[in-house]
């Protein structure tokens, strides 16, 4: 580390890709990533949904089904931040751009999903949001108000605004330390969570990617290699400081 962190501070962790495909999961934007198969207005916009709704519906339900069917598990990078947060004396939010569960399934239970949840719908005529693990079509009812073709998977698509973006912005200028975790830098308004908290000057941020990202000049301290190697290594390093400080 090149800043010692208060072990009472708060930590901002923001998750992308990079760390969810190490556990077998299709990622979007890389090279033979699902963006390069499927065209993104067709399946991930409002105007998608409006247009053609069982495209939209079929390519979530098979995004969903991956998860119920194959159940992947989190790898040791997932795991190496929820042993962060049971033993960081502060505060350790997870803000991912991931829509899968691992982070859950790993233990972490202080997790923003900024894009939204493939395992929730939710419901835009009574505006409910409910758990779902099967096939979600165009003639579901939806199981509070009754109302068919309202329910819609719960995920942020291109035009809409991310979630809980005042949250963390608010836990942004309370963070001592950022870490940006297996993403490319390329979507906003994540890709400028590092400029965020360079601006309040006292927080140290941390890249731990495969590769340099778009940003990675903006960060205090970069470490390259395969998130489930570079995560717990870190990790462990971070516990070990606080340790010998106490």
């Amino acid at each position: 580390m090149n800043r010692r962190i208060d072990p009472d501070g708060t930590i901002v962790i923001l998750t992308g890709a990079g760390i969810s495909r190490e556990s077998g999961l299709d990622t979007f934007r890389c090279k033979d990533g699902i963006w390069s198969k499927v065209d993104l207005e067709d399946v991930a916009t409002p105007e998608a949904f409006v247009r053609n709704p069982k495209m939209v519906q079929d390519f979530y339900n098979a995004r969903r089904a991956q998860l119920v069917d194959e159940k992947p598990q989190p790898n040791p990078g997932h795991l190496a931040l929820a042993k962060l947060e049971k033993n960081w004396p502060g505060r350790v939010l997870i803000v991912t751009q991931n829509i899968d569960n691992l982070h859950e399934l790993a233990g972490n239970e202080n997790i923003i999903h900024m894009h939204g949840e493939l395992m929730k719908v939710r419901c835009n005529h009574c505006k409910t949001l409910l758990i779902w693990e099967k096939g979600l079509h165009i003639d579901t009812a939806c199981p509070d108000c009754h109302s068919t073709g309202s329910l819609r998977p719960h995920i942020v698509w291109f035009g809409e605004i991310p979630l809980q973006m005042e949250d963390i912005y608010e836990a942004l200028e309370d963070a001592d330390l950022f870490i940006s975790i297996g993403t490319s830098g390329n979507v906003y308004p994540a890709a400028g969570f590092v400029q965020a908290v360079k601006q309040i000057g006292d927080c140290h941020s941390v890249e731990l990617n495969l590769d340099p990202s778009n940003g990675a000049t903006l960060f205090d301290e970069t470490i390259y290699g395969p998130a489930s190697e570079v995560v717990p290594e870190f990790v462990d390093t971070l516990l070990s400081d606080i340790k010998n400080q106490t």
